[in-house]
């Protein structure tokens, strides 16, 4: 199983991360299956790759600032695809996210930690 993992600050609200971050995940070709109030699961979009490596994005947003004027989201992204190669479906698909991230008009990246 590819899994990539990646922490991020950025300068916004809380009230206001939800809506540019779904809009971000779906500009990368995914879908968000399930959302509660601090947690945002996101299923790429089938048609493109086979099934095993069809990418799932699970976002924990935290709710107690840990800078003045951030808002931190723990990115996990995985599929069942075995990463044989550095240069996977997943990986490239990590790669999308974050540069869109990095990329987002809406917000400000302060910080983003990659594991």
């Amino acid at each position: 199983m590819a899994r990539y993992t990646c922490l991020v600050t950025v300068e916004a609200s809380e009230s206001g991360i939800k809506q540019p971050l779904g809009q971000t995940l779906e500009s990368c070709n995914f879908d968000i299956i399930y959302e509660a109030g601090d947690y945002l699961v996101a299923r790429e979009v089938p048609g493109g790759v086979a099934y095993p490596k069809l990418v799932t994005v699970e976002v924990l947003i935290d709710e107690t600032p840990q800078e003045e004027r951030g808002v931190r989201m723990n990115f996990v992204m995985k599929n069942e695809e075995l990463p044989l190669h550095s240069n996977n479906h997943c990986r490239q698909m990590f790669d999308r996210v974050n540069r869109a991230i990095a990329e987002n008009n809406q917000w400000q990246l302060i910080e983003a930690v990659a594991g």
